[in-house]
């Protein structure tokens, strides 16, 4: 019951709410509530503070949140453990993915594994591949498809996807062959996910460009909008072009530039996400 407990308090603080961890758990609000003053009882200090808009950790439980992950990984590390010598494969694997074109193809492959085994959820994360690769570390993922990323984690790469530039079909660069990189810092340039390391700022900042930066955003069909409406150009991986079928070009950067993309791995990854990997190895070669 207590590993419930920390499992709850770790949805809650994923969540926001109260309710809303109730509502993934399977439990009323009343009952996460008692869950959390259990908590709360059991350690002597207060783990969450309660506002109008929701719950956010105090700064004591973000010291311990990290060993609190740590404890529910292990537990479910050694449930899988002992579910595996017993013959009945289960758990739980969640995967991040950092690019939207690949769901069909994971969702293939997640459908074709819990045929085999279906004692084993799964379940997906979306995010930029930074973000994801903070996931990664604090064990909220047990896998992620992402640019490659510095960090202490395994990697199994995939494939070299080039960056593309994306212009409206109206403008003059939409009839060249490719465009230089040196347009970004003359056009107006729609920037997605201001202020974080991206794949399109690694690409600026070691080829000494800046950007001529008109627009910030946080959504990649948004930006694409833009582009399509003549508002700027943008940059974006080549494999999402593939999502797209309306009047914007994507075209060559001069120089290429090229993005490894890969499969980020957890050190001490449990036996369920260990045993879906093994099953999807066969299946990599469709990504390259």
């Amino acid at each position: 019951m207590e590993l419930e407990r920390y499992r709850a308090l770790l949805c809650a603080i994923e969540k926001g709410s109260l309710s809303a961890a109730g509502e993934a758990m399977g439990y009323t609000p009343s009952g996460i509530s008692r869950m959390m003053a259990a908590l709360e009882e059991e350690h002597g200090f207060a783990l969450l503070v309660r506002r109008r808009e929701g719950v956010v950790p105090t700064k004591s439980c973000e010291e311990m949140i990290p060993v609190i992950r740590e404890l529910v990984f292990s537990a479910d590390k050694l449930s899988q453990l002992s579910g595996r010598i017993r013959g009945a494969e289960t758990g739980t694997v969640t995967i991040g993915l950092a690019y939207h074109t690949w769901y069909s193809w994971l969702s293939r492959v997640a459908e074709a594994f819990r045929v085999q085994y279906p004692g084993i959820q799964i379940r997906y994360s979306s995010a930029y591949s930074l973000e994801l690769a903070h996931q990664l570390e604090r064990r909220e993922v047990d896998f992620c498809i992402i640019s490659k990323r510095g960090g202490d984690h395994g990697w199994i790469p995939l494939c070299q996807d080039p960056l593309m530039a994306m212009v409206p079909a109206s403008h003059p660069l939409a009839q060249a062959e490719s465009v230089p990189l040196a347009s970004f810092e003359t056009e107006p340039f729609i920037e997605m996910f201001s202020g974080i390391e991206t794949d399109n700022a690694n690409v600026f900042a070691r080829q000494g460009i800046r950007p001529n930066t008109q627009y910030t955003i946080s959504d990649v069909h948004a930006a694409y909008s833009m582009v399509e409406a003549g508002l700027g150009i943008s940059m974006n991986n080549a494999l999402n072009s593939r999502l797209w079928s309306g009047s914007v070009k994507f075209l060559p950067l001069d120089p290429p530039q090229l993005v490894e993309i890969g499969i980020a791995t957890d050190p001490a990854m449990s036996p369920a996400a260990q045993r879906f990997l093994e099953f999807a190895r066969p299946y990599f070669k469709e990504l390259a």
